[in-house]
């Protein structure tokens, strides 16, 4: 059985449809073109048989009478399977030899100019057969009679019938044979050329989970090719993303692991300790351990949820937001860490900014960039958020900032320009996982007059 979902089945219907199509179209011409060979050739036989006839036409005594010989009939008798009927008509239109009541030719019917001949070819209807009737006129030119005698000789269809459709038999028995051996090709040529495909799945499905090689290109077609690369190209990138997800947790092991390590040690330090005043110290550096692990922790799941994210927008998932709104908010959320801190945060956004994204994703990118502002500004500093079209987001604080040399590096994941800093070296690693999955384009510059920009482009998500 086929599957009408293979391509074996869709060629061969196909391909069997338009042979059909092929084949009717070819015999019905077949037996269009047989009908006239064999009109044809059997109306010259019958022009043949009524000049026999018209040969026996003579006068006698003022009369016409026809002498018509078996001859005349028996031009029919080894390839007719119909009836042979004739009619002899003198000058004024009297029958003098033959079948009664044999249709006339039609009004308007005209003489054949295929024969040297007074003859007129028609078809009729005669004692409720159909019937090809050859009319031909005989001049009669005595003394005392002038005219034209009419000769008509008529032969009923089976025999030209049959001759066109023995060639329109013929014709779809030969188109039925090679339409069969044009199936059986194809049948052969497909399991052929996919044959390659066979060997592709068998060595696909005979590798290891973790084998990530790229696909041989032996014994492959040429229009195979581009789809073995395509898929050599996207192992390419799965075996990347793989390391860069074992590279990930090995590092968010480590970089979970000296923190439990410390707070555990210093935990069970308080508790050696007799004294119960020492004990409130313990706590609170335990306590401030903590927070630096939820904060590693929320920012691991940041990392998380943008795979999410990033798939929900290439999915069609992204939203009509408006960035001067989303960065007012947020600012205003962070604006009491902000005083805390002893950091002035200013917000320049004159009018709405409109484009395409998803506002967690956007949420984090900017929570993160003014968390890491404000984190690297002196107290009494500033940190200015500027929202313009179309669509360019940035960040400036007056902090130290980032030398040349090492702002190409700061977007790696748990890079810390300082090991000794509190920060867990993920912020600016989702900002730049964030500026990926929105398309945007995220650059680092100086400050004026000091400090660091962090400039973010969204003009492919833009929709001003």
């Amino acid at each position: 059985m086929l599957n009408q979902d293979s391509l074996r089945w869709r060629l061969l219907w196909n391909l069997g449809l338009l042979l059909t199509v092929l084949m009717l179209a070819s015999g019905l011409s077949a037996y269009w073109n047989g009908r006239e060979a064999a009109d044809t050739a059997y109306d010259r036989t019958l022009l043949a048989s009524a000049r026999t006839i018209a040969a026996g036409v003579s006068q006698r005594d003022g009369t016409l009478s026809a002498d018509v010989p078996y001859i005349a009939l028996d031009t029919f008798a080894y390839d007719s399977e119909g009836r042979i009927y004739y009619q002899v008509n003198d000058i004024n239109k009297k029958l003098i030899s033959g079948y009664e009541n044999l249709p006339p030719p039609p009004p308007g019917t005209l003489r054949t100019d295929d024969y040297p001949a007074l003859a007129s070819f028609y078809s009729a209807r005669y004692q409720g057969q159909d019937v090809r009737v050859v009319s031909l006129l005989k001049p009669v030119s005595e003394p005392d009679m002038q005219g034209m005698a009419e000769i008509r000789v008529a032969e009923t269809e089976e025999a030209r019938v049959k001759m066109a459709r023995s060639l329109m038999a013929d014709t779809l028995l030969r188109l039925g044979m090679l339409g069969a051996g044009a199936l059986l090709l194809v049948w052969f040529t497909v399991s052929a050329a996919l044959r390659p495909l066979e060997r592709i799945r068998t060595a696909v499905e005979e590798r290891q989970p973790d084998d990530l090689r790229a696909l041989p290109m032996v014994e492959v077609q040429h229009e195979l090719r581009p789809l073995v690369s395509a898929l050599n190209h996207f192992t390419e990138r799965l075996r990347l993303q793989f390391e860069r997800q074992g590279q990930f947790i090995a590092d968010a092991s480590h970089e979970l692991r000296t923190p439990l390590a410390a707070l555990k040690a210093r935990v069970e330090l308080g508790l050696r300790d007799p004294e119960p005043s020492h004990w409130r110290t313990t706590l609170e550096a335990a306590a401030q351990g903590t927070d630096r692990l939820t904060h590693l922790a929320n920012q691991l799941l940041s990392l998380a949820r943008i795979e999410n994210g990033a798939r929900a927008i290439a999915e069609g998932g992204a939203q009509s937001l408006d960035l001067s709104q989303l960065a007012r908010e947020l600012g205003m959320a962070m604006a009491p860490l902000a005083y805390g801190r002893g950091v002035s945060l200013a917000l320049e956004a004159d009018e709405p900014v409109w484009l395409r994204g998803e506002p967690t994703l956007l949420n984090e990118l900017l929570s993160n960039l003014i968390d890491n502002a404000l984190a690297h500004t002196p107290v009494g500093g500033n940190v200015i958020l500027r929202v313009y079209a179309p669509g360019i987001l940035e960040v400036e604080d007056d902090g130290p900032g980032i030398p040349e040399a090492d702002r190409a590096r700061v977007f790696e994941r748990f890079y810390r320009r300082n090991p000794q800093s509190a920060g867990s070296g993920l912020g600016l690693a989702i900002v730049g996982e964030i500026c990926r999955a929105h398309l945007a384009q995220i650059s680092l510059h100086d400050g004026e007059p000091h400090g660091l920009k962090v400039r973010v482009s969204f003009v492919a998500a833009s929709l001003s």
